[in-house]
């Protein structure tokens, strides 16, 4: 597909910033909201969640130039050199957007880091990158840097967000010379910031992104969506800017001038929600899984489910068609009585939703679509500054992730391995030429290890991960996602990690959502009382679990179904070091922490596989 625009040489990611000051400076691009400190954020839980409204101040085009400009001579003034890395450690809210462009207005290199980031994994990017500097949330956050400094000889400064050290940056300020020759070899090919992959297996690795990769992402996103930016666009962010989805998304929203709004505490997103009235969102597709089962558990609860499921089968129908002048009867009523309540769930307001990250079941997508929720599913990583491919407006097929964006090519090698060309595909990994050589080519194709198709309208479908597929003792290739997506659509599942790599058959470990197993206590008259540990071998649970199994091996062949599983007792969780940020399971971490569980799946002979549709 040709390049919606060509980037300048000279082009950077502050251009935008300083233009809409000159151009608009009364636009609002921001809209800001009291943040409580990080050690006051409280988990979700019914108390947690009934909080005021909070009140959002608009930060027009001309104040954040004039912030971002400030910060920037601050930075320069404490000593910073051009190209130095400064970490970004926060929750997602205003000031870390406002550092962000500040660094790259200055010159200098963001390199993020999540904040739910163990030590271990804070000091080694740190010392992999050798920051300069690094501007952290709170003084928790401050106190682990310091714990790690040994390992970063060059830091050279700490400062601390909740602690007023920005203010106290600004009012350092660089001559009108000294920004000028910070910035004078500044353009589309200088680095703006180092992404470290959150690395489902392994150390991460850091991903260098060029103002000129997150300047043609961006514009290529905003010229392929063009429904999605536009003059009436609000989007409240939610998901970690550290991971570059997120990052992505602002970046065009600042190009296209969209208000953008901040939401750290994921506790108070539902206020949030309701009072910003966001018409665009991101999100993974876990939570829109929490979203639809949650609205299930209500309807339950309520005595309405056989509604609620009549008004799931209208959703499907009307998104995948026909549409008869019945099901447009059917579907006007249950909007009134079911779909606005998913959509105020959302804020009331939301047109368009994003989702990548992971695979959206189908059935979701089509339920959101016909609620009036249109799901746009899209494809990326981190090498490719996120988007690769997404849904459009006008062109959806639910269950692929969509087209190449604007200026982006898509090949497939001779064994099913995805490729992607385009100004979006990073300059390399950090301080590691052999592993950049594994993946880029001479002809600036990006091996991205995702395996796919792509049909005859050019969409892509991911069907597995090159480095995830398993091997049987049998020598029987099995790519977990498919499995794994299925088991984990059932309600009371929270994640399925299959097993079996030189192993005599595959099996799975699976995890329970904690909420929707308190729900289906008092559905099958147990008592609350039972913990996991004393559930999980229930015949009536295992059944349940059993059924989505048996599901999700219709998918396979009777090689590659699931013949035996085990539901733990815990939950995979970030601070285990068991989830990435984004939640995707670290199979390394799950297969050491649960050896013993996986080896007692081998210890005897599994059942007989049930019939599959497939052979």
């Amino acid at each position: 597909m040709p390049a919606v625009t060509e980037i300048p040489a000279t082009a950077t990611l502050t251009d935008a910033v300083l233009d809409h000051a000159r151009t608009r400076p009364d636009a609002v691009l921001f809209r800001r909201r009291p943040v409580r400190p990080a050690r006051e954020s409280r988990p979700p839980g019914p108390a947690a969640r009934a909080t005021e409204p909070p009140t959002w101040t608009p930060i027009t085009a001309a104040q954040f130039h004039a912030a971002v400009d400030a910060l920037a001579r601050g930075l320069l003034a404490a000593g910073l050199q051009p190209g130095a890395r400064v970490a970004l450690l926060s929750r997602t809210r205003y000031e870390w957007t406002l550092v962000d462009y500040a660094l790259w207005h200055a010159g200098l290199i963001t390199v993020p880091i999540y904040e739910t980031s163990s030590p271990d994994q804070i000091g080694w990017i740190l010392g992999d990158a050798q920051v300069a500097a690094a501007i952290v949330e709170s003084p928790e956050h401050a106190r682990v840097v310091n714990a790690v400094r040994d390992v970063v000889p060059n830091l050279q400064h700490i400062w601390v967000i909740e602690d007023g050290d920005l203010d106290r940056l600004t009012a350092q300020r660089a001559s009108d010379d000294q920004l000028a020759s910070a910035r004078r070899e500044l353009g589309a090919g200088s680095v703006a910031t180092i992404v470290y992959t959150s690395g489902t297996t392994g150390r991460p690795k850091g991903c260098v992104l060029t103002h000129g990769n997150l300047l043609f992402a961006a514009r290529s996103a905003v010229g392929s969506l063009p429904a999605l930016f536009h003059e009436h666009t609000s989007a409240l962010l939610f998901l970690p800017l550290a991971h570059v989805f997120a990052r992505e998304i602002q970046v065009a929203c600042v190009e296209a001038a969209v208000p953008v709004g901040h939401c750290p505490d994921t506790y108070q997103l539902q206020t949030d929600l309701a009072s910003f009235r966001p018409t665009l969102l991101l999100a993974v597709p876990y939570l829109l899984e929490k979203v639809y089962w949650l609205a299930a558990r209500t309807a339950e609860q309520r005595g309405t489910s056989r509604l609620f499921a009549a008004a799931v089968r209208n959703a499907q129908q009307v998104s995948a068609g026909p549409v008869t002048a019945a099901v447009r009867v059917r579907r006007a009523l249950f909007d009134r009585l079911v779909y606005r309540r998913i959509r105020a769930a959302l804020g009331g307001a939301v047109e368009w939703v994003v989702s990548g990250g992971a695979p959206l079941a189908p059935h979701l997508g089509h339920f959101f679509r016909g609620a009036g929720i249109p799901v746009l599913e899209g494809w990326g990583l981190t090498e490719t500054t996120a988007a690769a491919t997404v849904n459009r407006p006008d062109a959806t097929k639910i269950g692929t992730v969509g087209l190449p964006l604007a200026g982006t090519e898509v090949g497939l090698t001779a064994d099913g391995e995805l490729l992607v060309r385009g100004g979006h595909v990073f300059a390399g990994y950090w301080g590691d030429p052999a592993a950049t050589q594994e993946v880029l080519d001479a002809d600036g194709w990006l091996h991205t290890g995702d395996l796919g198709e792509i049909d005859d309208d050019g969409f892509v479908t991911i069907t597995g991960r090159r480095k995830e597929i398993l091997v049987t003792a049998g020598g029987k290739n099995v790519a977990p996602a498919v499995l794994e997506n299925r088991v984990a659509g059932h309600p009371l599942v929270a994640h399925c990690v299959v097993v079996g790599d030189g192993r005599p058959y595959v099996a799975a470990l699976i995890t329970l959502d904690p909420e929707a197993v308190d729900a289906w206590k008092q559905k099958m008259g147990k008592p609350a009382s039972l913990t996991l540990a004393e559930l999980r071998d229930d015949p009536d649970l295992v059944a349940e679990i059993q059924a989505a199994v048996d599901e999700a091996n219709q998918a396979v062949s009777r090689a590659e179904s699931i013949r035996r599983f085990r539901i733990l007792d815990t939950e995979f969780r970030q601070d285990t070091g068991q989830l990435t940020p984004t939640l995707k399971v670290r199979r390394d971490v799950i297969a050491a922490q649960f050896a013993a569980e996986i080896d007692e799946l081998y210890t005897r002979l599994p059942q007989p596989a049930p019939p599959s549709s497939r052979h």
